[in-house]
């Protein structure tokens, strides 16, 4: 248990508090130390070797006086600041700074700190130092600490590789036999890599620890042959799993057995160790049994208990408290309200899921958040004999998510094609990520539900998409990321058999190939409406044998001007009839149709071209292509191969792209940044005035900086916004005008008036006080008083195109980067551009190019070309600004007046919200739903 909150000093800093994955894939907690831990940290210093304790104190140090533990235990949280990572309520290790001046003494003034670390000697090459370093450094970040100094003996080679592995930017000297450290706590590129490398190879070992436990329990095992107990042992024991089995009944008669396997009260009786424990209690009994477990050292649970996120308000407490007590003992948790977990991995096998049969071994790691899709899943891959590496239905994935998964199966040699099915995301911006990367290599296919609605399943502590992007936006920020979005369970499978079966088209030029006229042109039609380029069809008729087909399909294989082959095929005919059923799958006297389809497979195979086959009623056919070493994917309609193949194709052009623009793409150093001086102006926005009033009002979780803080923050990131004086009173913008200089505008600013140029709300062009005054009049008149319409003076900016620069943090994508031209025409026809933040120099180029409008920037029917270099740049800039500061909500500059030399940010409104629960940026942690 954790140190109760009445034992919190006054300016105890929870936001400190965090879940951590260690490098063997279990997990732990960072927390501030308090004076309520002084048994504790006695506790863990006797448990520290001398070595240690003479590396952490450079001399013999064996225990810790009064005085010491004191020390050790009292802080005020900004110049002396000592966490603590602890798992099952024991300190595993502890790291602290201390504020001192450049030359070494304690001041409170000082922005340098001096670390120091101590990790329990059964604990370290857990990755234990390396988190609490993060942690650390971003604390000392919070507290206007910049650099950090410590003093290393040249022996403490594990603690000297923590420093200089972390990817700071970092002196180091050696005098008087000690190593002298020194590193800026800025982040780099270099320390990012590595806090993401180590992010991932935790989560992914910690999914690995998951499905391959060496022994189990499944705690709730009842003899009610209908129990979801009994079900889950009944699988785990057909699963050939290597292991034990245990089973777990808190009221299991003395010396009880089921199936053949004992009955134990409780997973404390159970001898020898249990690695993974699936939990069928009512909700109510779960804590103990988590409680039971941790105290036996289970490393991760299936819980498979319904009754909590998915209820409601007290449902959603239940589950946080489960996670907490979960993570606090070293452990993972699938679900609640999960369908459970599969592998067949042949040295490995394992079924703790409701799913009475283990699937068969294939290529498919697949992830689903709800049990009756999940159902489905496995029903569709096994009727249609293919397999699976893994899968996962999580239910609602309070901690192990679909980026956990993804992780994992990055490394795995045996999955070679994701089959994702989404309702929500817990950190979008994660996901992105993670995909961008793994997608270069392994397929991504995913069904997102809820395409229309947006509506969230119940259980899901994620808010709705705030953005408001239409779905075919979401679409193309998909197939930027890499991941192949498909409508249907039907068209994940077909596509993910595709992708898994068959070599990457080149192309979209595509072959159709049969022996019918008719299903040829259906799929020839269907190519054009799915974007491909199909050749005429060859029609090779009815009496086409097996070796015809072989010849002519080798034949388009092996031209150049082919992509991709499609054979159709309709049953042969006998005399004036079709052939009986039985006699569908070769005709009478040619029995080598599959057999010239297979040859024609392994063809396509060695020349890199995929093949695939769409036929009517030879449904025996799909069974033969399939059970071959090399399957050939074959579809009982023109339509659902078509779909597959197109989602081939864009998905090939991807990794085209890809793999060059990780050669020559850059996300660019721009100059004129202050990071440190825009999160200060954010921090402090959160906590002033204006938050709390917000806080007040309907969704004030967010709230709209005020323009003079939103110009400073943008200002802070190289992005000049031209000044606006307010010009409430005629006098007062006159004096405004004066001030900036004629020529001048005078437009109205108030929210219900930007926007919206047909109520003529702008004045521009005004060269001196006598139309200045006039037009003011004219303003205040049209729109009811200067003073509601919020009318301003700006100097007038030199004569381009405008146009709109946006970002914005989706709930349902990720942060993304927007952009368009202004005015109505392109907001009716939504003539915008997205891509997914951060940006690169070769993203940004292309989007600016993208808009349909983007002619006009290029000097469109001889008008003078703008500086699309400056576009680019303040693209970027805004990219990087809202990748910076998880806490900006949106970004809108319009408009930005593009000229031919230059450009001018005439408006800007920026908003801003608290750090939100699931950022990916800072210090590696676990999420707190």
């Amino acid at each position: 248990m954790e140190h109760p909150a009445d034992d919190e000093p006054l300016g105890y800093p929870q936001h400190w508090e965090a879940d951590i994955l260690l490098r063997d894939g279990g997990t732990a907690r960072i927390r501030p130390i308090v004076p309520a831990d002084a048994e504790r940290l006695v506790e863990f210093y006797a448990l520290v070797s001398d070595q240690s304790k003479y590396f952490r104190f450079f001399a013999p140090y064996p225990r810790l006086s009064d005085k010491d533990v004191r020390r050790f235990t009292h802080h005020d949280f900004v110049d002396r600041v000592a966490l603590a990572v602890v798992v099952r309520d024991r300190f595993i290790a502890t790291v602290r700074y201390d504020r001192i001046d450049r030359d070494g003494r304690p001041s409170p003034d000082g922005t340098d700190a001096e670390v120091a670390f101590l990790v329990q000697d059964a604990h370290q090459g857990r990755g234990v130092a390396s988190a609490l370093l993060e942690h650390i450094a971003a604390v000392a970040q919070e507290r206007g600490i910049r650099r950090f100094v410590a003093e290393v003996l040249p022996e403490n080679r594990k603690m000297t590789k923590v420093f200089t592995d972390a990817g700071y930017v970092q002196k180091r000297s050696f005098a008087d036999g000690v190593v002298h450290l020194e590193f800026d706590l800025e982040p780099t590129a270099a320390s990012l890599a590595v806090m993401r490398g180590r992010e991932h190879r935790a989560e992914a070992r910690s999914v690995q620890r998951l499905l391959t436990p060496r022994s189990l329990a499944v705690i709730g095992v009842s003899r009610n042959e209908a129990s979801a107990g009994r079900a889950l042992l009944r699988a785990a024991l057909a699963s050939g799993f290597t292991g034990p089995v245990h089973a777990v009944n808190s009221r299991a008669p003395q010396g009880a057995s089921v199936d053949g396997v004992p009955l134990h009260r409780s997973v404390l009786e159970v001898p020898g160790p249990v690695d993974l424990a699936v939990v069928a209690v009512p909700a109510e009994s779960v804590p103990a049994v988590v409680a039971d477990c941790g105290a036996h050292g289970v490393r991760g649970l299936v819980v498979v208990t319904a009754g909590y996120a998915e209820t409601g308000p007290a449902g959603r407490d239940r589950q946080r408290a489960l996670v907490r007590q979960a993570r606090a003992a070293g452990m993972r948790v699938i679900g609640p309200n999960a369908f459970g977990l599969l592998s067949t991995a042949p040295e490995h096998p394992l079924n703790a899921s409701l799913a009475p049969l283990l699937p068969a071994p294939g290529p498919f790691g697949v992830f689903c958040q709800s049990g009756a899709i999940g159902v489905a899943l496995l029903e569709a891959v096994h009727r249609r004999g293919l397999g699976v590496s893994s899968f996962a239905s999580v239910g609602n994935r309070a901690d192990v998510s679909g980026n956990d998964l993804l992780q994992y199966w990055e490394e795995d040699p045996a999955t070679e094609v994701l089959l994702l099915y989404l309702e929500s995301f817990g950190n979008p911006r994660k996901f992105t990520r993670i995909a961008r990367r793994l997608a270069a290599a392994k397929p991504i296919v995913v069904v997102k539900g809820a395409r229309h609605t947006g509506s969230l399943p119940p259980g899901h502590a994620v808010p709705p998409t705030a953005s408001g992007l239409n779905d075919a936006t979401v679409d193309a920020l998909f197939q930027q990321a890499g991941v192949v979005r498909v409508e249907t369970i039907t068209d994940l499978l077909d596509t993910g058999e595709l992708l898994a079966g068959q070599p990457l088209p080149a192309g979209d030029r595509v072959a159709v190939v049969g022996n019918s006229d008719s299903l040829g042109l259906l799929t020839h039609d269907a190519c054009l409406s799915a974007g491909l380029r199909p050749r005429p069809p060859v029609d090779l008729t009815t009496a086409a044998t097996g070796e015809h087909f072989r010849v002519a399909l080798e034949t388009a294989l092996a031209d150049s001007t082919v992509d991709a082959v499609i054979a159709v095929a309709i049953p042969p005919l006998a005399g004036p009839g079709l052939l009986s059923a039985g006699e569908r799958l070769l005709a009478a006297d040619d029995p080598a149709l599959g057999e010239g389809l297979l040859v024609a497979g392994e063809t396509a195979r060695r020349l890199g071209k995929p093949l695939l086959l769409t036929h009517l009623a030879l449904g025996e056919l799909s069974g033969v292509l399939r059970a071959a070493d090399h399957p050939v994917p074959a579809y009982p309609a023109p339509e659902r191969a078509v779909r597959a193949l197109a989602h081939a194709v864009r998905y090939g052009a991807w990794r085209r792209t890809a793999e060059s623009a990780e050669q020559t793409a850059r996300v660019p150093e721009l100059d004129r940044i202050d990071q440190l001086a825009a999160r200060d102006l954010v921090e402090r926005a959160l906590t002033g005035p204006t938050a709390a009033a917000a806080r007040t009002q309907p969704g004030g979780a967010r709230f709209t900086l005020p323009a003079e803080q939103a110009a400073e923050l943008l200002g802070h990131y190289g992005i000049e916004v031209q000044r606006a004086l307010p010009a409430v009173a005629e006098a007062q913008a006159v004096r405004a005008a004066a001030a900036l200089g004629y020529p001048v505008a005078l437009k109205a600013t108030a929210a219900h008036l930007r926007h919206r140029p047909d109520l003529g709300g702008v004045r521009l062009d005004l060269t001196d006080e006598d139309g200045l005054r006039r037009a003011h009049r004219e303003l205040s008149a049209l729109l009811g008083g200067a003073e509601g319409a919020g009318l301003v003076v700006q100097r007038m900016a030199p004569r381009g195109v405008d146009t709109v620069v946006g970002a914005t943090v989706d709930p349902a994508v990720g942060a993304i980067l927007s952009f368009g031209l202004a005015g109505a025409p392109a907001e009716l026809l939504g003539d915008l551009a997205h891509r997914l933040i951060p940006a690169t120099d070769q993203e940004v180029a292309a989007q600016v190019r993208e808009v349909r409008a983007a002619p006009l920037l290029f000097g469109w029917r001889g008008a003078a070309p703008v500086d699309t270099g400056a576009l680019e740049e303040v693209l970027l800039r805004v990219s990087q600004l809202v990748d910076d500061l998880p806490e900006v909500a949106s970004v809108e500059l319009e408009p930005v007046v593009v000229a031919p030399k230059g450009l001018t940010v005439l408006g800007a409104a920026v908003r801003v919200a608290p750090l939100p629960l699931r950022s990916d940026l800072g210090p590696r942690s676990m999420s707190t739903l």
